[in-house]
């Protein structure tokens, strides 16, 4: 077996008096029963003091956590969700609503259901093109993100796919609710990412970092936030966070990049406001053009609600 990963986390003031495994969880992308299990073994340290689930952080604290062990990436239907929607199905692809909890695919450390381990586990057939945990998949959501993703079903409709990803034909249409009111409204965000210079575990606007477009308009404003309309351009790992938070309007409830907590707490949200509402692309066999569209699931509604009542 080889050596398990460790990793040394500075604590922000996002995460200022939460309880350890609440903190790591949403950090690391983590279940809670996954920290539970590093926490109960000793894998979680500050100095040489093991930390217990109900410890609380402060901003500036280090933390180092052994990570999990690689799982094997070919076990895909080790957990099912019995949440995942399917709205589109071809010969070629099927597209899939996503539920907040729920990745993309199976991940070193991730015990939770997978887009992925869901389909298999249906019968569906699936392309073996992409990596062995990856297969099939064109597209990727975060974990606490929702909505729309499309996976491929054999290679050709894979290859098809990943070509206009490639040369940008595919729409990506997200819904975002974002703090503070947006000035201008409406506008791009032209900056690179990469990696953050300090914690892994993020990404960040860097001068070295991969060309990423982010085109957003005005929905309506509300109370201390503002809903937009998000189009990408490019598709990185954290894209709509990481620009947002670069303009100090971070995604309302994302705490790992700046959100404030108590607005977060106030609106019941425990995750990201943002929703992959709208998906559009060629039919890889017939080049008809397919556009998808979902409703808001119920914590993103119920934060509206919220904020409606409030203005």
């Amino acid at each position: 077996m080889s050596e398990r990963e460790k990793r040394i986390l500075e604590i922000q003031e996002a995460h200022e008096g939460e309880r350890v495994d609440v903190a790591l969880a949403s950090i690391l992308g983590l279940s809670r029963s996954s920290v539970a299990d590093l926490l109960n073994a000793g894998d979680v340290l500050q100095g040489k003091k093991p930390l217990a689930k109900s410890d609380r952080l402060r901003a500036g604290d280090r933390i180092q956590v052994v990570m999990p062990a690689e799982i094997d990436p070919l076990d895909f239907t080790r957990v099912v969700s019995d949440q995942l929607d399917v709205i589109y199905d071809d010969a070629d692809v099927v597209v899939v609503n996503k539920p907040v909890g729920v990745a993309a695919h199976p991940s070193p450390g991730w015990q939770g259901p997978t887009v992925l381990g869901d389909l298999i586990s249906r019968g569906y057939r699936i392309s073996t093109s992409g990596s062995e945990e990856r297969k099939g998949i064109v597209q990727r959501l975060d974990v606490g993100t929702t909505g729309l993703m499309v996976v491929a079903k054999h290679e050709d409709s894979y290859l098809a796919l990943k070509d206009q990803f490639r040369s940008r034909s595919v729409a990506k249409v997200y819904h975002a609710l974002v703090q503070g009111h947006m000035y201008p409204s409406e506008g791009t965000i032209d900056a690179p990412i990469g990696r953050h210079p300090k914690e892994d575990y993020r990404f960040a606007v860097v001068a070295d970092g991969k060309a990423s477009i982010t085109h957003f308009s005005l929905i309506e404003f509300f109370p201390s936030s503002t809903l937009l309309k998000v189009e990408l351009e490019t598709g990185r790992t954290h894209q709509i966070r990481v620009h947002f938070s670069a303009l100090r309007h971070p995604l309302v409830g994302d705490l790992a990049y700046g959100s404030d907590p108590v607005l977060a707490s106030n609106l019941e949200l425990k995750r990201p406001w943002l929703h992959a509402i709208e998906l559009a692309f060629d039919q890889p066999s017939t080049g008809e053009r397919i556009t998808l569209k979902t409703e808001y699931p119920g914590d993103l509604k119920r934060a509206l609600e919220l904020l409606t009542a409030k203005s």
